[in-house]
């Protein structure tokens, strides 16, 4: 019997012939049969034995066999186990065969024979019984036919999981894979099998669907071969030719089924999943697989450390309102990892399924992928390098889009501003400081009793002529909105209720009739987003409201959706939607826990299957309706999110806390959002809840001042935190952060492009520019904008210094341009409250800008340049520049494109795509690390031009007057 413990990929065989004798990288099935003697007539012939003779012949063997079994196992037992930590562990010497015509069910039950059991070593038992909060025994554990063994290792920290006590055996019943063929894209399969498991519903017979969609993009697909069920209604390609040249080979188990997946080039196992049984029951789909490394990213929404911490860690993914915390599902939902592998090469897994889903990560290390609905519909991208996995990663759920310009400025927002006069002096006061922002904010404090499109017609009377002279200083004005409509109001009084009430727009509950929760303005009901009535609805709603107070975004809060009852005034109804036979970790314990009940109905499907897409599907509706009203491109902000999300919307990290620790993990909340799709994300700086500290808010304000969105927000009942709040010198140190950002967004817009084009990251983990550097790979103290500008904050109070590690290679100071050349090593950097360290890597053109208090002005003013060389002399950058705010302009071409070249002592300039918006700015300066020997002089187009040269090897080039719409070059002799 196939032991799912010790399979290994090279020991993979078939029997039953069903595939083609088609060549490529799927394994043939081999049939075996029983030898015959007209193939081998050169054997010498035996009389025939007597029954009790072969018997006896027959034991001896076995004796034989399982003696060297047991030999071979305990060697491998007491091998050391350094050797087996990136790999399943060894196969069973023998395999034994399906005899024909024996179906792949009818095989024997699993053994729990506690020897047999003991030999799983304790990093690759998977879970049996995974249920929360229970106290597993082991009788329970025997119910289920699995292995009862108490752990050796001591009991995990509060709230984590550890070694499972109960677990699977070798031979516990999975599927087999009873037939196969080739399609134009890949092949099929039907898997059966006949031993039920211990969840309701067992579908006994599935389909297996493997599409070669790319040569770096594998797709599998397994379904219910007799029915429909619930899929994921987010747009994918629909690949309709096979991969020509794929850098995977595909191998499949036939009992018990398993895939596994390699990369050509390595060999490395990507995909394993003949480690663990796969489960698929109505309401329980489980897939397991083992991990090539202990490196894994992603996985979201979730507080944790950048690089997931694998020992014994599950992660539930189901949308919820809580604040950040550890070990908890919070907003978002995103069932994509990152892995790195040995060498450096990294891949990607993406699970396209919206149902509540515990991910389980263990030492092995393997992963186990445990949902409640839907299907199993899965990619692997094979990179090989971490941006490329990203980039191919976006090919399917969709590039994010591009922001509009303003995006990218200060943002300043408060819950408790109490009026728009008060919100109005702080604009004021940052303007009288010389202060940058682009953006002012109001939280729910500007409503009517807490009423979408609403205004407080007394104290937020004033709020169309603030957003008035918001608009003349050309600064833009957000509001938040909340799902709930609220549903008390005499009829005729609130248009948005009634009117969602006659068009059909509110999610029902089980029985058809409108389901009633409470948030903020009361009792309220709450819009169904995957109706296009609905979309409809809300367009109008903005648009009246847009005729009141021309606001230039919106914030969409509370979209998981929340819910202050847990799911409505009536409760839910018992059945299994809200009592699922397995319920992952969620927080509360029940899937209705502080959301909708579960059985609500939807138009596209329950809300079991649709939760976690509610604010994906808000996102759509607002980003669609703003197009439609604005005529530009949307800005909108979510707290829930969903795999594609960055087509429509940026995100904030939620509710933190005014705390340093909050402050570390900003960082690495922002890169994983990164790795996901949605580039347009950023914490609450200063921290949103909490008493702000004044030295924390200046070190916040310098990171800050590096998110792609940088939006200072806090909560009622506390000092404001607006820069002006605190002393002299802390806002002039926080005015000079954010003029810092200003100056860079050349290049952060063109990040953004890139982004938005190719899929790349804003910010950017050191692991994806250094994927050969085994230190960068858990660092999210530090990152990177882009390829080569490198951010080390101060993250801890009461220090003047930070610690920073720079990869191998040529470093420059950004401010003075002093160089560093590192073996790949930490640093001490020193660290004055107020400046935070920048470095430039070499081989990079920064294209900068001189500042301004609103991106309006900044964005008119001339360029300076700023290449640092590498060891040779060269560099390497661009800028993208559009009018900022046309809607697809990079799809109309609607847009410039310049690209910057150093080589031998020679910038070139070349206009790949011209635009008259080019035209309007000029090159004003450009500055040269690492200039190894002063120039005698400096030519601009063949002119001699003004320079200096400073001893720490800094050339400047002055009063260039470019035209960055026309091709120049700079040289220097």
């Amino acid at each position: 019997m196939v032991s799912y413990k010790r399979l290994s990929p090279e020991d993979v065989q078939f029997s039953n012939a069903v595939l083609s004798e088609e060549p490529g990288p799927v394994h043939k099935v081999v049939e075996v049969k029983e030898p015959d003697e007209s193939e081998h007539p050169l054997l010498p012939r035996r009389p025939y034995c007597s029954a009790t003779r072969a018997l006896i012949v027959l034991g001896c063997l076995l004796l034989l066999l399982c003696g060297a079994w047991l030999l071979a196992t305990m060697f491998w037992l007491h091998s050391p186990s350094s050797s087996h930590h990136r790999r399943p562990p060894s196969p069973t010497p023998a395999l034994k065969p399906t005899t024909q015509g024996q179906s792949g069910g009818e095989r024997a039950a699993a053994t729990t024979d506690p020897q047999a059991c003991s030999l799983v070593q304790e990093a690759w038992r998977f879970d049996c019984y995974p249920e929360k909060g229970v106290v597993v025994t082991k009788e329970m554990c025997e119910a289920r036919s699995c292995c009862f063994i108490q752990a050796s290792t001591s009991l995990p920290p509060s709230g984590k999981n550890g070694v499972p006590w109960c677990f699977y055996p070798a031979g516990f019943p999975s599927y087999s894979l009873v037939s196969a063929s080739h399609t134009a894209m890949g092949l099929t399969g039907k898997l059966e099998k006949e031993v039920k498991t211990y969840y309701p519903g067992d579908i006994l017979t599935l389909q297996l669907e493997v599409r070669y969609e790319t040569d770096t993009r594998l797709r599998v697909r397994i379904t219910d071969s007799t029915q429909s069920r619930f899929e994921v209604p987010i747009t994918v390609p629909n690949a309709t030719e096979k991969a020509a040249s794929p850098s995977y080979t595909v191998e499949l188990s036939k009992d018990p089924f398993g895939l596994i997946v390699k990369r050509t080039s390595t060999g490395a196992v990507l995909v394993n999943t003949t480690v663990a049984p796969l489960f698929y029951a109505d309401q329980f789909l489980q897939m397991s697989s083992s991990l090539p490394s202990q490196y894994i990213y992603g996985l979201g929404e979730h507080r944790s450390s950048f690089l997931h911490d694998i020992h014994w860690n599950t992660l539930t993914m189901w949308a919820r309102d809580v604040p950040p915390m550890e070990l908890t599902n919070l907003y978002g939902v995103h069932p994509f990892y990152l892995a790195m592998e040995e060498g450096g090469s990294s891949h990607g897994f993406f699970l396209l399924n919206s149902n509540a889903m515990d991910v389980a990560l263990q030492p092995a290390p393997a992963i186990t992928w445990r949902t409640i609905g839907g299907i199993l519909d899965f990619y692997v991208f094979l990179g090989p390098d971490p941006a490329s996995v990203i980039g191919q990663y976006q090919e399917v759920i969709g590039y994010p889009a591009m922001p509009i310009y303003w995006a990218l400025g200060y943002h300043l927002c408060r819950w408790g501003y109490g009026s728009s006069n008060v919100t109005w002096d702080v604009v004021r006061k940052m303007r009288n400081y010389g202060i940058p922002q682009d953006v002012q904010w109001n939280d729910i404090d500007y409503m009517e009793r807490f009423m979408d499109f609403t205004l407080d017609p007394a104290a937020f009377s004033t709020l169309p002529d603030m957003v008035k002279d918001l608009h003349a200083h050309q600064q833009r004005y957000v509001m938040i909105l909340d799902p709930g409509i609220s549903s008390t109001q005499a009829e005729g009084s609130y248009w948005p209720y009634d009117e969602g009430l006659r068009r059909g727009v509110f999610i029902n509950d089980s029985d058809g009739n409108t389901l009633i929760g409470k948030v903020w303005p009361g009792l309220t009901a709450f819009p169904d987003f995957t109706d296009h009535v609905t979309h409809e609805w809300w367009h109008d709603n903005l648009k009246r409201f847009h005729d009141k107070v021309p606001f230039d975004g919106v914030w969409i809060d509370m979209n998981e959706p929340s819910n202050f009852l847990d799911g409505s005034t009536k409760g839910c109804p018992i059945n299994s939607l809200e009592m699922p036979p397995y319920t992952p970790g969620v927080l509360g314990g029940l899937l209705r826990s502080k959301t909708l009940c579960a059985s609500a109905q939807q138009k596209t499907s329950t809300h079991y299957n649709m939760h976690s897409l509610y604010g994906l599907m808000e996102a759509k509706a607002s980003a669609c309706a703003l197009k439609r009203i604005l005529g530009k491109r949307p800005f909108v902000i979510s707290r829930s999110s969903f795999p594609s999300q960055g087509k429509y919307s940026g995100h904030w990290l939620g509710d933190n806390r005014s705390q340093w620790k909050d402050l570390y993990t900003s960082i690495s909340g922002m890169l994983t959002f990164n790795l996901l799709g949605i580039p347009l994300v950023g914490a609450d700086i200063c921290g949103f809840g909490d008493q702000p500290d004044e030295e924390l808010c200046i070190r916040w304000t310098q990171l800050g001042a590096f998110y792609p969105f940088s939006r200072n927000h806090n909560t009622l009942d506390v000092k404001p935190q607006d820069p002006p709040s605190f002393s002299p010198m802390a806002c002039t140190a926080m005015k000079e952060a954010l003029l810092l950002r200003y100056s860079l967004f050349p290049f952060l817009y063109t990040l953004f492009h890139h982004a938005h084009t190719l899929g790349h990251t804003v910010a950017r983990p050191l692991v994806f520019e250094f994927p050969q550097d085994v230190r960068t790979y858990g660092i999210d103290r530090q990152f990177l904008l882009g390829k080569g500008l490198l951010v080390t904050p101060v993250l801890d109070p009461g220090v003047d210094y930070v610690v920073g590690y720079f990869p191998q290679g040529l470093w420059y100071d950004y401010y003075t341009g002093d160089s560093v050349l590192s073996k790949g090593e930490e640093l001490k950097l020193k660290a004055p409250l107020d400046k935070i360290n920048l470095h430039m890597r070499e081989g990079v053109v920064l294209p900068t800008q001189r500042p301004n208090t609103t991106l309006w002005v900044s964005s008119g003013q001339p360029l300076h340049l700023v290449a640092s060389l590498s060891e040779d002399g060269s560099a390497n950058g661009d800028v993208f520049w559009d009018d900022g705010e046309s809607i697809d302009t990079y799809e109309t071409n609607e847009y410039a494109h310049v690209v910057f070249t150093v080589v031998k002592n020679t910038m070139t300039s070349q206009v790949l795509r011209d635009h008259v918006e080019a035209s309007y700015i000029t090159v004003e300066t450009a500055s040269f690390y690492g200039v190894k020997v002063k120039p005698t002089s400096v030519t601009v187009n063949t002119l001699d031009a003004p320079f200096s040269y400073r001893a720490n090897q800094v050339l400047t080039v002055t009063d260039l007057g470019l035209n960055l719409g026309q091709n120049f070059t700079i040289s220097w002799m």
